[in-house]
């Protein structure tokens, strides 16, 4: 399955609190975190756990810990282990089939990242359109590249089967959203790790326009093929009603976070009888979790890598995203759990170059930042300069 980057396997475990400091559903946004006092009556006062964090440290690997909203009057104290989380006995079915599509996922990384297009056998037989030779060169080339292009399209299939499995049981009404992602930690683990991939690819996605170039040629020279009655069997790799689907695809700029942006909302519908809250609380929990990791140096300094911080932007941006579709406001409102302008001000605290895709995926993925709701705050911090 996909892991971690080495980087969390390396360093000291840390332990991180996200205080959201509404105590109902549609309370506002998270407030400045100070983790040397908790303000507020409906507050529970932090207890001193650091005479144990040495065994904590040992045992759990590297430790998020989570104070959440009092949803159930449960005191929402948990840790999530993005690390070393491993399923127990009721979370096992689930945890392997979704482990089986992880593993896969590192493969087909591997394989976007290799793709180099056949552009130049391309431009070679445009220029050359009657010279059968430099034809024949073309489509050889292009025919194996359009089966891994029909490799990942499936693939995006199978990841939104396995989201979907992950949702039934991270949102089930048999108990709250902050006892899920409690009790059921390795599946939690395997949630963020799929947020990871999608970002990721949709980043190599992004940057390399020989994926759509090759489609495009592959299709018009199909179309051809038909209107001459030659025979196209040699590159009925991709029937018709199936290359449409995947010109819709590619033809996104975040292809993969639009398909599992849609599933979501698409469980959703198709589940009335589990509250929307469900699935929109567990998104924005992740969402503070991996902010407070990336905004808070005593925590950051902590990370060896780059690889580190780059899988905690991942994931904070693909369940925003998610949120965004699924919750009826939206991510941006005021009323939003999730603090957006925190969430964007650390993506651009980094790198230009390692987050203008994550930027890019909420510019033009989400579903409400055009929203008169939509503070112009938030607006002009995500206009591109």
């Amino acid at each position: 399955m996909l892991r971690l980057p080495p980087s969390l396997t390396e360093r000291r475990a840390a332990v991180f609190r996200v205080h959201t400091h509404s105590a109902c559903r549609g309370g506002g946004p998270p407030g400045h975190l100070d983790h040397r006092r908790y303000a507020g009556a409906r507050t529970t006062p932090p207890i001193d756990h650091s005479h144990r964090s040495t065994i904590d440290q040992r045992r759990m690997g590297n430790l998020i810990k989570v104070l959440t909203r009092d949803i159930d009057n449960n005191g929402g104290n948990f840790f999530l282990d993005f690390e070393n989380a491993q399923p127990s006995h009721s979370e096992m079915e689930v945890w392997e089939e979704v482990n089986q599509v992880l593993t896969e996922a590192q493969v087909v990384l591997e394989d976007l990242q290799a793709y180099t297009g056949a552009g130049e056998e391309i431009r070679q037989a445009i220029q050359s359109p009657g010279v059968e030779g430099v034809q024949e060169k073309a489509w050889s080339a292009v025919l194996p590249l359009v089966a891994k292009l029909k490799t990942f399209y499936e693939f995006s299939q199978k990841l939104e089967t396995s989201l979907g499995r992950l949702l039934v049981v991270l949102t089930s009404s048999a108990s709250s959203p902050t006892q899920h992602l409690e009790q059921k930690q390795a599946l939690a683990r395997q949630f963020a790790h799929i947020m990871h991939f999608t970002l990721r690819f949709d980043e190599l996605k992004m940057t390399n326009p020989a994926i759509q170039n090759d489609f495009s040629y592959y299709r018009r020279t199909i179309s051809r093929m038909r209107i001459n009655n030659l025979s196209a069997e040699a590159g009925n790799e991709v029937n018709n009603e199936l290359a449409n689907r995947m010109s819709l695809f590619y033809a996104s700029a975040t292809p993969m976070l639009k398909t599992l942006s849609d599933a979501t909302s698409k469980f959703v519908s198709d589940n009335p009888d589990v509250p929307t809250e469900n699935t929109t609380d567990c998104l924005s929990t992740m969402a503070s979790v991996c902010k407070v990791m990336l905004e808070t140096p005593e925590y950051r300094s902590r990370f060896t890598s780059e690889e580190t911080v780059l899988f905690c932007l991942r994931v904070m941006v693909g369940v925003i995203i998610l949120y965004d579709h699924v919750h009826p406001a939206g991510a941006f409102v005021k009323t939003s759990n999730i603090d957006m302008k925190g969430c964007i001000r650390v993506l651009k605290e980094q790198p230009p170059s390692s987050v203008e895709g994550l930027l890019n995926a909420l510019r033009y993925t989400t579903k409400h930042l055009n929203d008169e709701a939509t503070s112009k705050q938030i607006k002009n911090m995500l206009q591109q300069n």
